[in-house]
């Protein structure tokens, strides 16, 4: 897909289109596509989660129908926030940041405001489907920002696992002995989140500072302790990676997320992890950043949403 046309255009009326809406905890984006899959018009909104979830599928469907400026729709993928039922489409568990969004019925609901399928997946599935897109083949996927999430791809098939909860790296033990966000003990988010780098740098240093970001800065400037964070983050990450690679034979990990964006700093604890954790098979595991940017949940919902309905692959 070409994903490199700018501003907030609006698709042709002649055009048949998909479209795909990034549903996040501070704004929504949307993405429209031809047939072919080119970028005809992209933008994108705050993202009202605190006024209850009607709210937010009208902010949705109202910046979808303004950037396809009439043209037929074929179908629209979503990727949000929090654990999905597949067979509703409806969100079953949310940050609480989210008002009145676990139990909504979102695909039913922008169906009706669209007029047409929609296909509601996770934001950390979309994120994967739409950076491994046209690959096939078996990856792992990795977001680090607030939290640490995942998800998995085998034989060019998304892998949700019986409950929907197939790929969740972030919260796999072994990785120390803090506290996670989820109340239990060493995971890997404790070390590799955006959050868990700004308080690992506290405790190594004694500043607060607000965000994993300014811990990069730091770090780039020659902070000792803020390499140090950094190197933890990557190292766990590779260990991580390594030991998904080892029970699944992947040859690949696509890692995205905020925290993505200082892949200067985190990749020399991932070559570390690989240097000395490298999977048995001998199999080279390729661990790199994604590519897409703000782009891939919107791209990956788009994908999500032609398989559902089974529109031809581009």
């Amino acid at each position: 897909m070409d994903a490199s046309t700018p501003g907030a255009a609006r698709a042709h009326s002649a055009d048949r289109v998909l479209l795909g809406l990034d549903i996040g905890g501070t704004k929504i984006s949307c993405l429209v596509v031809d047939e072919q899959g080119r970028t005809l018009a992209r933008d994108s909104v705050t993202a009202p989660v605190r006024e209850g979830g009607s709210v937010v599928a009208d902010a949705a469907a109202e910046l979808a129908l303004r950037l396809t400026a009439g043209a037929p729709l074929l179908a629209a993928g979503v990727g949000a926030a929090g654990v999905i039922d597949h067979e509703s489409g409806s969100i079953r568990a949310a940050s609480a940041t989210f008002v009145d969004w676990v139990g909504f019925p979102l695909a039913a609901e922008l169906s009706a405001r669209l007029d047409a399928p929609v296909a509601v997946e996770n934001d950390v599935n979309a994120f994967l489907l739409g950076e491994a897109a046209g690959e096939g083949g078996d990856v792992l996927g990795v977001m680090l920002g607030t939290g640490v999430g995942g998800a998995v791809i085998i034989d060019g098939e998304l892998r949700r696992g019986p409950h929907g909860a197939a790929g969740e790296i972030g919260h796999t033990p072994g990785y120390g002995d803090l506290i996670c966000t989820c109340g239990q003990v060493g995971h890997l988010e404790t070390l590799a989140s955006g959050t868990s780098i700004a308080l690992r740098y506290a405790e190594r240093s004694g500043v607060v500072l607000p965000d994993a970001r300014e811990v990069a800065v730091r770090a780039r400037s020659g902070d000792a302790h803020a390499i140090a964070v950094f190197f933890a983050a990557g190292r766990a990450l590779g260990l991580a990676c390594a030991s998904a690679a080892t029970l699944l034979d992947l040859p690949a990990a696509i890692v995205g997320g905020g925290v993505s964006h200082a892949w200067d700093l985190l990749r020399h604890g991932v070559d570390d992890a690989l240097r000395t954790d490298a999977p048995v098979s001998g199999i080279p595991l390729d661990i790199r950043p994604a590519r897409l940017g703000g782009d891939a949940v919107a791209l990956g919902a788009i994908e999500s949403a032609r398989r559902a309905v089974l529109v031809p692959a581009y």
